[in-house]
C-alpha cells in the first residue's frame, strides 16, 4: 500500500517544489488550466477577488469562485480515486491471469490423468473395465469436486474407492459364485486388514491429500487475494480527504498559480491521511503474500501436483496387479472372516 502513496505522489509531482506566497494578480493562466479541465469558464473570472467565500481554499486574493472550488474538490476525489484504481490495476491483472492459467493446469492435469487411465485400463482389461468404469469416473469426479471447493473428505473418498474396487475384483476372481450386497459390505471392511493393494492405497492418499490440499489452498488464495484487492482499489474517500487533496492539488489554482505543485512529504502526508485504512492492511497483505510464496514452493517441491497426478493410472494398475498375484490369500482370508 505504501507503493500506491509513492505512485500517486509520483504522478502529481511533476515537479518538486515548494512554492512561497507568490501573489498572482491575474487569472488567465487560472482560465487556461481550468479550460484544460473540461470546465466552463462562464463564471471563471479574469482578475483576482476577494476570497471571503471559499471554504478548503485560502480567503485572501483568489481567482476561485465557490463554484469553481466546489468543482475543484470533487475533480480532486474523482483523480485520486482514479489514481488509486489505475496502480493497483497491474496487482489484480495479475491475480486474475495467475488465477486462471493455474486452474486450467490442474484442471487439465486431472483430465489427461483420467484419459490416460481410460486408455491403458481399455487397452488391458477391455470389457471388464468398461463394465466397472464409473468407478473410476466417480473417484475423479470427486477429486475435481474437491479442488473446485466442494464438500469432500479426502481420505473417506479414496477409502470408499479402494473398498469399491475390492469388492468388485474379488467378485471377477471369484465369478463362481453370487455374492449378495450383506456380504460385499463384509469384504470391504478387510481392505485395510488384508492389504489387498499392496503399499499403493496408503502412499497414494498421502500423496493426493498433501498435493489437492496445497492446490486448492493455492488457488483460492488466488482468489481471496484478487478480491482484495479489487476492494482496497474502491476507495472510500473521506470528506476530510478531499479537503486535503484539493488544498494540495487545486488551491494554487485559486492563487492563480496552476503549476505550482505540492512537496514530496506535503504530498506523502496527505496521500497518507487518505489511505490510513490501506496501510493498516499492509502487514497482512505481506503476511499473506509469504504464505502465497511458501504454498507455490511446495507444490513444485515435496507436494509436487504432476509427479502425483499424471502417474495415477500406473499405480492403480500396479495395486490390481499386487491384488491379482495375491488373489487367493485374499479370497481365503475373505471366506474365513465372511464366510463362504
Amino acid at each position: 500500500m505504501w507503493r500506491v502513496r509513492v505512485v500517486c505522489c509520483t504522478l502529481s509531482v511533476l515537479s518538486l517544489s515548494c512554492g512561497g506566497d507568490v501573489k498572482a494578480k491575474t487569472c488567465s493562466d487560472v482560465r487556461q488550466a481550468f479550460a484544460a479541465k473540461g470546465f466552463t469558464l462562464v463564471n471563471v473570472p479574469h482578475q483576482e477577488m476577494s476570497g471571503e467565500h471559499l471554504r478548503v481554499c485560502s480567503q485572501g486574493y483568489t481567482c476561485c469562485t465557490s463554484d469553481m472550488e466546489e468543482k475543484l474538490g470533487q475533480q480532486s476525489k474523482l483523480e485520486f480515486e482514479n489514481l488509486v484504481e489505475d496502480t493497483s490495476q497491474t496487482l489484480r491483472t495479475t491475480l486474475v491471469s495467475r488465477h486462471q492459467q493455474f486452474d486450467e493446469f490442474f484442471l487439465e492435469l486431472l483430465d489427461n490423468s483420467e484419459k490416460s487411465l481410460n486408455t491403458m485400463f481399455t487397452r488391458t482389461y477391455g470389457k471388464l473395465y468398461m463394465q466397472n468404469s464409473e468407478l473410476f469416473q466417480d473417484l475423479f469426479t470427486e477429486l475435481k469436486r474437491y479442488y473446485t471447493g466442494g464438500n469432500v473428505n479426502l481420505d473417506e473418498t479414496l477409502n470408499d474407492f479402494w473398498s469399491r474396487l475390492l469388492e468388485r475384483m474379488f467378485q471377477l476372481l471369484n465369478s463362481q459364485y453370487h455374492f449378495t450386497d450383506d456380504y460385499l459390505e463384509c469384504v470391504s471392511k478387510y481392505t485395510d486388514q488384508l492389504k489387498p493393494f499392496g503399499d499403493v492405497p496408503r502412499k497414494l492418499k498421502a500423496q493426493v491429500t498433501r498435493s489437492f490440499i496445497a492446490a486448492r489452498t493455492f488457488v483460492q488464495g488466488l482468489m481471496v487475494g484478487r478480491e482484495v484487492a479489487n476492494r482496497v482499489a474502491k476507495v472510500n474517500v473521506a470528506p476530510v480527504c478531499i479537503r486535503a487533496l484539493t488544498k494540495m492539488l487545486y488551491c494554487p489554482y485559486c492563487r492563480g498559480l496552476p503549476g505550482l505543485k505540492p512537496c514530496q512529504n506535503y504530498c506523502h502526508n496527505v496521500m497518507r491521511g487518505c489511505l490510513a485504512n490501506q496501510a493498516d492492511l499492509d502487514p497482512e497483505w505481506n503476511l499473506f503474500i509469504d504464505a502465497m510464496l511458501l504454498v507455490a514452493a511446495r507444490l513444485e517441491g515435496p507436494f509436487n501436483i504432476e509427479a502425483v497426478i499424471e502417474p495415477i493410472d500406473v499405480k492403480i494398475s500396479e495395486a490390481i496387479m499386487t491384488m491379482q498375484d495375491n488373489s487367493m490369500t485374499v479370497s481365503a482370508k475373505v471366506f474365513q472372516g465372511c464366510g463362504q
